[in-house]
């Protein structure tokens, strides 16, 4: 952390979001983007209209397009989606100095390899610092400069908190961890089961119905969690519980409102409205991680069913609600 510059890589809403925060807090920002007529257009107009229309964009936001100007940052946020996770931090690899550290913003599991995304990224840039930003936030709310907390997890704890204390500022407070893993796990978790919860409202199960999903879509998470090395504390924590209520909670998150769709009728392919939800990608490889475990996942299980076409809404729900009865755990 020897330079004061911040580089963020991927110029979409959470991005663009970042930059903006972390210029807030008195940090220079390098905000790559693969279009160069994009990076044009934000340079020109001060604004992201592409992704968050009516924002301005702080004076200490430079826009480029040549991923070797993340040279000049002291750290590096990779803010592109999950799945393309791999590309970009390889690309990244042949850029950057060993010592600057990656955090991965995405939430997810990469389906192909059924990896942890700070896995994927250690397998790109072994040696490299690695750590994981996560918890409840929405793009237009951390952009607005809206109070937003969240926590960044790496290995390190001095590590940890110097990359907590350059990313926060007056509105945007960012917490630290040392369990890469548990924070890593909360964000993907909690996308499949945002859209579980909004499908549900979607068919009109109801609140009740809702809550239900979201407190037993915990109790898995934390199975899950534990089974995978990470602190129960953790999971209780914005990473965990405090992205669940949120994600699932309102149709400004894309999996909630992917899952609202879903239950309305629409088919896998109408629901995504053209948008990124991380969870239909996750799900399958979520489950799959779960099963090699041995651990039940009976919520995610159904949103996987569902997403690949061997359950029907009707059937998921009936088979959550037709499991053998037990004490609560």
């Amino acid at each position: 952390m020897s330079r004061d510059a911040v580089g963020i890589a991927g110029a979409g809403a959470w991005g663009t979001a970042l930059a903006n925060a972390a210029a807030a807090g008195g940090r220079d920002v390098i905000l790559w983007t693969r279009d160069p007529a994009q990076a044009s257009a934000i340079a020109a107009t001060r604004a992201n209209d592409r992704f968050l229309p009516g924002i301005a964009l702080h004076e200490r936001i430079r826009p480029v397009s040549d991923l070797a100007a993340l040279r000049e940052a002291g750290m590096v946020l990779l803010v592109t989606p999950a799945q393309t996770t791999r590309e970009v931090a390889g690309a990244l690899a042949g850029v950057l100095p060993e010592a600057v550290p990656l955090t991965i913003c995405a939430k997810g599991i990469e389906r192909a390899s059924g990896h942890f995304l700070s896995d994927v990224v250690r397998e790109v840039r072994p040696g490299a610092p690695v750590a994981v930003l996560s918890g409840p936030s929405f793009a237009d709310d951390v952009a607005r400069g809206l109070p937003t907390a969240v926590t960044l997890a790496c290995e390190g704890e001095a590590l940890a908190g110097a990359m907590a204390a350059a990313l926060s500022g007056p509105t945007f407070r960012v917490y630290h961890r040392t369990d890469l893993r548990g924070v890593e796990i909360g964000g993907a978790a909690k996308n499949v089961l945002a859209i579980a919860c909004g499908a549900v409202i979607g068919k009109g199960l109801g609140e009740s119905a809702k809550a239900a999903l979201i407190a037993r879509g915990f109790a898995e998470l934390l199975r899950f969690a534990r089974a995978y090395g990470a602190q129960a504390e953790t999971l209780m924590g914005l990473s965990g519980l405090g992205d669940l209520v949120l994600t699932c909670s309102t149709a400004q998150s894309r999996n909630f409102s992917f899952g609202l769709r879903l239950g309305r009728g629409a088919t896998v392919a109408e629901a995504s409205g053209g948008k990124l939800a991380e969870g239909a990608a996750t799900a399958s490889a979520l489950v799959a991680r779960a099963r090699a475990k041995g651990i039940e996942m009976p919520v995610s299980e159904a949103v996987e069913g569902v997403l690949d076409g061997h359950l029907t809404l009707d059937q998921a729900v009936d088979a959550l609600m037709n499991r053998p009865l037990r004490s609560e755990q």
